[in-house]
């Protein structure tokens, strides 16, 4: 079941279910403008994390979405796509980002978060991304296939793109937060090498940190950030990652928040598609 929106770029809405939670989450697709007249043109699939910070700010956390509606009105310059936002998991949101559990002994007095993002990732590429290739003209394969997100999103996004390197050809990762179990995140990218034709946009700001994940580690986040994503570059690399397939930006004075994505969200899909 879907519900239409009349935009420019038509949004429908579907709801699937998530096995592990046995629940039904809501998943919008944006498609491109003339996609019902065009029915010759198959088109490259966004799929995005944190759904309701993707189209509008009304539903954003922050007040402030992605503006992929807009950037892609404006664009002309990008090939037209379909943008698959994928809503979170609300109060689960840590644990279903999180591909490994982590105690976080400053938050709720010894809170273990995380250890469901395995699952997730397994329901995107065995359950979703099959919905969506069989419900619209999509170009199914990895260079055509790109995935986004920031934060804990950043998280997941990388971590997908490791297990899943035949499926994403393209991964943004925006403001990673992979100091949140940091140790087993680099062991796991060591172990599961990127092809070198696959592309990786990193982004991060030098003023990331916020009162909560600072309480959470007991200390200022601000470098945390950059270190923990020069080590990803750093294992990239490692693993025979061109340097031409990987662009690192390192942003004065840009903090953790969605303005930020969004002001760099075009130049991560005019990387993805040169």
């Amino acid at each position: 079941m879907s519900r239409r929106n009349n935009h420019y770029l038509k949004m429908e809405t579907h709801y699937l279910p998530i096995p592990y939670y046995k629940e039904n989450r809501r998943i919008r697709v944006l498609l491109p403008k003339d996609y019902e007249k065009d029915t010759w043109a198959s088109y490259p699939v966004l799929y995005m994390h944190d759904g309701q910070n993707v189209f509008y700010s009304k539903e954003s956390y922050s007040g402030y979405s992605w503006k992929v509606i807009p950037t892609l009105k404006e664009q002309t310059s990008l090939p037209k796509m379909i943008v698959v936002g994928i809503d979170n998991g609300g109060i689960k949101r840590l644990d279903e980002y999180g591909p490994w559990q982590t105690d976080l002994p400053n938050l709720q007095n010894d809170y273990v978060v995380g250890g469901v993002g395995m699952a997730y990732g397994e329901w995107v590429v065995n359950e979703l991304k099959p919905f969506i290739d069989s419900q619209y003209r999509t170009k199914k394969e990895a260079k055509q296939t790109l995935l986004a997100g920031s934060s804990m999103g950043g998280l997941i996004t990388a971590y997908m793109g490791s297990a899943y390197p035949d499926v994403f050809g393209t991964i943004g990762v925006f403001s990673l937060a992979s100091w949140f179990s940091q140790r087993d995140f680099l062991d796991f990218v060591s172990h599961h090498p990127i092809p070198s034709e696959n592309k990786i946009y990193l982004q991060v700001g030098t003023n990331e940190g916020d009162d909560v994940d600072s309480s959470m580690l007991n200390e200022k986040v601000n470098q945390v950030y950059i270190d923990t994503t020069l080590e990803y570059y750093q294992s990239l690399i490692g693993q025979g990652v061109g340097l031409n397939q990987i662009w690192l930006r390192i942003l004065a004075d840009e903090i953790h928040h969605e303005k930020y994505w969004a002001d760099h969200f075009l130049e991560f899909l005019l990387f993805a598609f040169e």
